[in-house]
């Protein structure tokens, strides 16, 4: 399938730079049989008792670092994962690209940390630390807010840019699920109270989630790996749930990515990288409902979407979304889907 048939207009209007005072008064574009507009506290009225909800709870790291090369040049980095307690994968942005063994220098609040190239890894590369790397992203790291974000990271990022569910202990993700961001408190506890049930995946959210798809065909395309994590318990809850015919609601593409990744063969609790590539043709083994937001032209998440609901209908619904005007991307507005197997 060509990849320019994913090619979309999208107005730079429409892309959230900010967002909404309240999560849950963004707009919804439901989608079950006729498309529906609401708003994202509306959802409560489509999740039933004996639903389950999968969430993805990884949570952000503050993966962006400024330093210079001890040659003097400036260099911007953005962690992609930690390879163990003194190595890290990075993008390194600067004017030449470092060679292996060039030595970066990170100066906050008098104190130096050096960091030296060892190796690369596709378009990464590998740095080896003086200190410990987790300590000082989580202490001095800003909040990497997506290049189609034309401003730098504020103080309402590091509560907004975040899932109020996201676990602390799993601080290692560079993207938010952004799909998740839209529940608030009040909505989460709404649906508990309604007995739809809560499973937790986590899967740590790389920086490849926002390269765009650059091959002539999808099917020529290397998706980017990332870190999954499903334990036994979402398993028997995916089985309990599917035999009593409640609806499988994945929270975001990275939800949808995990789970489906641990039913590929038998379904298993999974611990490891996926690369897993959901693309039109691909059948759907666990989740039947999806809430996400809009994405990208060209993008693996947008191929991935046109999977779920069939590339007409989705490409349909994007453009009464850009219509109606419809907030676009991590801080834009949510779409409710059915699953419709092509």
């Amino acid at each position: 399938m060509k990849t320019d048939k994913f090619n979309y207009d999208l107005p730079e209007y429409l892309i959230a730079q900010y967002p909404p005072s309240k999560r849950s008064d963004s707009k919804l574009l439901v989608a079950i049989e006729s498309i529906k507009h609401q708003v994202f506290r509306d959802i409560e009225n489509y999740i039933n008792k004996g639903d389950l909800l999968i969430l993805n709870k990884t949570s952000v790291i503050p993966a962006r670092l400024h330093g210079e090369k001890s040659t003097g040049g400036k260099i911007e980095i953005l962690l992609e994962r930690f390879l163990s307690n003194h190595q890290t994968l990075t993008q390194v942005r600067s004017s030449r690209s470092p060679k292996v063994g060039a030595e970066l220098v990170f100066a906050f609040k008098g104190k130096k940390f050096l960091a030296t190239v060892i190796g690369r890894q596709d378009n990464f590369f590998i740095l080896d630390w003086s200190d410990d790397p987790k300590y000082l992203f989580e202490q001095y790291g800003q909040i990497p807010l997506p290049p189609y974000m034309n401003r730098a990271a504020e103080k309402l990022d590091e509560e907004r840019y975040e899932t109020i569910y996201a676990d602390p202990d799993k601080k290692e993700s560079v993207a938010a699920p952004t799909a998740g961001m839209h529940f608030d408190q009040e909505l989460l506890n709404a649906l508990e109270d309604k007995g739809v049930e809560f499973g937790y995946v986590d899967l740590h959210v790389g920086a490849g989630t926002f390269k765009p798809v650059q091959t002539d065909h999808i099917e020529d395309h290397v998706i980017h790996k990332e870190l999954v994590e499903v334990d036994s318990e979402l398993i028997n809850q995916v089985k309990r749930i599917k035999a009593s015919k409640g609806k499988i609601i994945a929270v975001g593409t990275t939800s949808v990515r995990a789970v489906e990744t641990a039913f590929q063969v038998e379904p298993s609790a999974f611990k490891g990288e996926t690369s897993l590539f959901i693309y039109p043709g691909y059948k759907f083994k666990v989740v039947d409902h999806m809430i996400t937001n809009f994405h990208l032209p060209k993008s693996s998440l947008l191929m991935l979407v046109a999977a779920f609901i069939g590339y007409e209908k989705m490409m349909d619904i994007y453009k009464t979304a850009i219509e109606k005007e419809y907030r676009f991307l991590s801080y834009g507005d949510a779409m409710l889907l059915k699953y419709h197997e092509v």
